[in-house]
């Protein structure tokens, strides 16, 4: 079930500088609400960012930074969260010839006191990646 959809900016550090803040749209899907009895999923929080226009900072660029504030802001436990990037599909080119596919990148982290570190970033297949399709279009 989505449980969040809108716009997300996250503090940068710096103070008043606010060095590598930004926004970007978050979705947060709970597997747990809504659900057939008996089905228990390892890591129901499913977590979707994805850059938006105007952000000075990309999501891929703050990928701990954006995680560790959603698991604080939306009490979520790290080890029950799937957090995964999204990458519309591009279009470029003189004629708009040139087309780069969508995308979802699985994003894993070290957790240490409570911070994401040390991201992996590895392209999110099937079945994983049709369920998460799933979710996402159904909303």
């Amino acid at each position: 079930m989505l449980i969040y959809d809108d716009i997300y900016s996250w503090e940068g550090w710096g103070g008043k500088l606010r060095l590598a803040s930004g926004k970007c749209r978050l979705r947060i899907f709970d597997l747990k609400k809504g659900t057939k009895k008996g089905l228990t999923h390892l890591r129901p929080m499913i977590v979707i960012v994805s850059d938006v226009d105007g952000s000075p900072m990309s999501v891929r660029s703050c990928s701990g930074h954006i995680a560790t504030s959603i698991a604080r802001e939306f009490n979520i436990k790290p080890q029950q969260m799937l957090f995964i990037e999204y990458y519309p599909q591009t279009v470029y080119g003189q004629q708009r010839e040139h087309t780069i596919s969508e995308k979802y990148d699985l994003v894993e982290f070290n957790w240490h006191q409570d911070k994401a570190i040390e991201p992996k970033w590895r392209t999110l297949k099937p079945p994983l990646l049709d369920m998460v399709q799933e979710l996402v279009e159904a909303k």
